[in-house]
């Protein structure tokens, strides 16, 4: 194709996208008002012709005009919103396929750690875990390509596939004097949004409702609570920490199962008045167990429209850190040659009319997104870059071992109106969903924590490997059994693991860490240590739970359940919950 032929394709998926834009958010960018005449639809198309003709004719090397295209698009989308994108052809098609509850792979948790990338742990019932993959392999090899250097992302892409076709690995183990080879065949692997559901406590219900928003959220839902209510549950924390978000329906949906019938869930309001609409709860007979919300800074859009909702009816306590402040209707649009785009159209506000959208004015796009949880760890990745490998919340410590009650963090600053909601409360808009209660989590951010994190990691493949001398009892030869949680005898991180986690990161060059610094940090050492075992001998499942029994923003729901309930009460006593 010649460049000037690439050059016209080029310019009709702009003008489509510029289209798009000046007829659903033109004020802001392209109409008469945000330009006059000049800068109009119609100019910004002959500017842009005569811009790639230029370019295709003078350029002093060859030009990657579909990269240039790609540019020019999303340049002017970010001059909109930081949450108007464009997609390529192969973007638009993942992000299509993130919104089902299944995706196409081998079903593995991935990590990068420094020296490559590892198996976290394998998926039940997956290819991976029928083929062997186990906690701590290596991933060196996809397909006969070297993957020593390649991120998660990288090594993500590369064994997502065709259902049926195979795709081989050379992995690296512990304990293992040769490579090994795998061969598996791709197949259905599922992405439920829902990852963890099981009495944290007798009475207690807990469900990790983490990763994201899909077709099946809801009807995942039902089926949790009702399997925890056949097991007596009489309360329920609802966490909603690190859900990313998305489909609208579904967060309606989630949240009719606990606000009042026929109340407000979320409304959305557009540059169009008539075309703004309140949604309400018109689904379900709602829950009344006494209910908590767990959030944290990277709980967005639908994770924000459910707890909004459930704060502003005062149906529970909402309880960890601000949100991450996502209030931005996406429509999703078709371009040219399987391109795609997502364009804001609307806003979301709760059902007492709380915006939820943080400004995003006076600032870069960087300065936006890492406006989030500094204490946030690395988060592994599977096959799908949004399906977490720890199935549930963020890491936290183990009862017993790290102080579950520790202090909040202040009070952010109102950024928007006051807003009276059910029973008299009075919360801000304009800044995410600011917790009733604020609960730090687990610090892990600190350098020396982060290096405990990679050592605790590196430590643990060798000492499930047999490699350790006078510990080979914790060896693990066979794949996770899935289907077990972890007792407080299990895996114990005695005084002997401890002295040999020292002389392990004493012999290590890249460990950083000195004998001071972990003795000081014995308990998190213990931790990751723990965590790392449960997670090879029972898999992902087995080690959230076993980090959620002494999560403090956990703990601190539990202790908190006589106020949801109060809250509750009183609200539906009070005429103004009307």
């Amino acid at each position: 194709m010649s460049s000037r032929t690439f050059g016209r394709i080029t310019a009709a998926v702009i003008i489509a996208a510029a289209t798009l834009v000046g007829g659903i958010y033109g004020r802001r960018a392209f109409s008469q008002e945000a330009g006059g005449p000049e800068g109009g639809p119609e100019r910004i198309e002959s500017a842009y012709r005569e811009a790639v003709s230029v370019i295709s004719e003078n350029y002093v090397d060859s030009v990657d005009y579909e990269k240039a295209n790609e540019a020019a698009i999303q340049g002017m989308l970010w001059t909109l919103d930081p949450h108007s994108s464009f997609f390529s052809p192969a973007e638009y098609s993942r992000l299509l396929q993130d919104q089902e509850s299944r995706f196409t792979g081998i079903g593995v948790s991935i990590l990068r750690h420094r020296d490559g990338v590892y198996v976290q742990t394998p998926i039940e019932g997956t290819p991976a875990a029928k083929a062997g993959l186990r906690f701590g392999d290596r991933i060196v090899e996809v397909d006969g390509k070297d993957a020593r250097d390649w991120t998660t992302a990288a090594v993500s892409k590369a064994v997502r596939g065709p259902e049926g076709e195979p795709v081989t690995i050379k992995i690296e183990r512990a304990g293992s004097q040769a490579p090994l080879f795998f061969t598996i065949k791709r197949g259905s692997v599922p992405q439920p949004s829902i990852r963890n559901a099981f009495m944290i406590r007798p009475g207690v219900g807990y469900v990790g409702l983490t990763g994201g928003f899909t077709h099946t959220t809801s009807d995942e839902l039902a089926a949790a609570l009702e399997e925890l209510s056949g097991q007596g549950m009489q309360q329920l924390i609802l966490d909603l920490r690190n859900n990313p978000g998305g489909l609208l329906d579904q967060a309606i949906k989630v949240a009719s199962h606990f606000v009042p019938k026929n109340r407000a869930v979320v409304s959305v309001r557009s540059r169009d008045e008539g075309s703004n609409r309140e949604y309400k709860n018109v689904f379900y007979d709602p829950i009344e167990q006494p209910l908590v919300v767990l959030v944290n800074g990277n709980s967005a859009s639908a994770s924000e429209i459910v707890a909004g909702a459930i704060q502003d009816h005062g149906r529970g306590l909402v309880v960890g850190e601000t949100t991450f402040g996502k209030g931005l209707v996406q429509r999703i649009f078709n371009l040219p040659y399987g391109a795609g785009l997502t364009l804001t159209t609307a806003k979301y506000y709760t059902p007492y009319g709380r915006l939820i959208q943080r400004s995003y004015a006076g600032g870069s796009i960087y300065d936006y997104y890492t406006h989030q949880n500094p204490n946030a760890e690395p988060t592994p990745q599977t096959v799908s870059p949004t399906t977490p490998a720890k199935p549930s919340g963020p890491a936290a410590p183990n009862a017993g071992t790290v102080s579950p009650t520790p202090e909040p963090t202040p009070a952010p600053k109102p950024s928007g109106p006051p807003i009276k909601t059910a029973g008299g409360r009075v919360f801000y808009g304009g800044g995410g969903i600011t917790p009733d209660r604020e609960v730090k989590p687990l610090e892990v951010g600190s350098p020396v924590r982060a290096r405990i994190y990679e050592e605790a990691f590196q430590f643990a493949r060798q000492l499930v490997g047999g490699q350790i001398p006078g510990l080979e009892s914790y060896r693990v030869t066979a794949e996770p059994q899935f289907n077990k949680t972890a007792r407080p005898t299990d895996f114990p991180v005695n005084d002997k693991v401890l002295q040999a986690f020292r002389d392990f990161a004493k012999r290590d060059p890249e460990s950083g860490l000195t004998q001071a610094q972990i003795d000081r940090d014995l308990e998190y050492v213990r931790l990751r240590v723990r965590e790392n075992l449960v997670n090879a001998s029972y898999g992902g499942d087995a080690s959230t739970r076993y980090l959620l029994d002494g999560d403090p923003q956990v703990v601190r729901a539990l202790e908190l359940f006589p106020e949801a309930k109060a809250l509750a009460e009183n609200v539906g006593r009070r005429p103004d919950s009307e």
